[in-house]
């Protein structure tokens, strides 16, 4: 699909589907670091990993936030081909990633299967918009295969959506009863008949609008894993788009090994003002040569 055209279908639709949007030697240092960050499908199924215990009875057990310990991902997260994605769906180039998320799923795990919803209430302190400049967009990257039996997200188009008020937000299966203005217990009949499936092969790629309803599936295939990451992105300007801080983070050593290898405008995703900013002056540059060692700073340099 031509990212002119995955623009149209997420303007369109609410999301545009990108079937193996990284190829394969783009993902293969990621995919080699992965059981750094999570059991293999044998680790788990057989009980060999240590780490199995964390991810039963909880579907969000699996999930780890940016930076990762595969520094590999981190890159990832902020790889050229996604921040162009970003850049044509928000028709920005001047943007921030706020949220990043690598996510393990296993066959028995725990029950995956979602009911549809919406993903705005905790990706902003307002409702979505769909004025050009208020957008967001999330990403949902394959790691690896991610056929129907390993529990691919369902997305509905806006086309069936677009009357649907703020609230409620989550939208039950059949049987379910709840009196809580977020939730719709009527069943939704014509928004399960509407979903399409997400299904595709390692390395495509999902991007979607927190307005989106959309829902994740469950894992049927026997001895199955799922690896994937979800990736965020607002224009710098939106500052009612939250999700996480990254100074936070920016201590830890995952932090710093990932700085050591991106790029200006990877690091500008992040919140790094660009070269030929004010904030660049000898001073601040002295002190990030002894925050980040590794940090090449000739961009910010060249341009003081």
């Amino acid at each position: 699909m031509k990212l002119s055209d995955a623009a149209k279908s997420w303007h369109t639709d609410g999301f545009a589907i990108l079937p193996a949007f990284i190829p394969p030697e783009e993902l293969a240092p990621v995919v080699r670091d992965l059981p750094s960050q999570f059991p293999t499908a044998e680790g788990f199924h057989d009980g060999t990993d240590a780490r199995r215990d964390r991810f039963i009875g909880d579907e969000f057990a699996g999930i780890d936030t940016f930076p990762f310990k595969s520094t590999e991902l981190s890159l990832l997260a902020v790889s050229e081909r996604l921040l162009e994605l970003a850049s044509v769906l928000l028709d920005d180039s001047d943007f921030h990633l706020y949220g990043a998320e690598s996510w393990a799923k296993f066959t028995g795990a725990c029950d995956y299967d979602q009911d549809l919803h919406r993903d705005y209430l905790n990706h902003s302190i307002l409702v979505p918009s769909t004025t050009p400049g208020c957008r967001q967009v999330e990403i949902f990257v394959f790691l690896t295969d991610v056929p129907e039996d390993l529990g691919p997200p369902h997305l509905v188009s806006r086309r069936h959506t677009d009357r649907l008020p703020a609230l409620p937000n989550w939208f039950l299966r059949p049987g379910q009863v709840s009196e809580s203005r977020y939730t719709d217990d009527s069943g939704s009949p014509e928004l399960y008949a509407a979903e399409v499936s997400g299904a595709g092969p390692a390395g495509t790629v999902i991007a979607f609008e927190p307005g989106t309803v959309h829902r994740g599936t469950g894992l049927t295939a026997p001895r199955g894993a799922r690896y994937s990451m979800q990736v965020c992105f607002r224009p710098a300007q939106l500052q009612w788009g939250q999700r996480v801080g990254w100074a936070v983070r920016s201590f830890s050593s995952e932090w710093s090994a990932f700085v050591g290898r991106a790029t200006a405008r990877q690091l500008q995703a992040l919140g790094f003002p660009p070269p030929g900013h004010p904030y660049w002056t000898a001073e601040t540059l002295a002190g990030m040569a002894l925050r980040y060692p590794s940090l090449d700073l000739a961009p910010w340099t060249r341009a003081e």
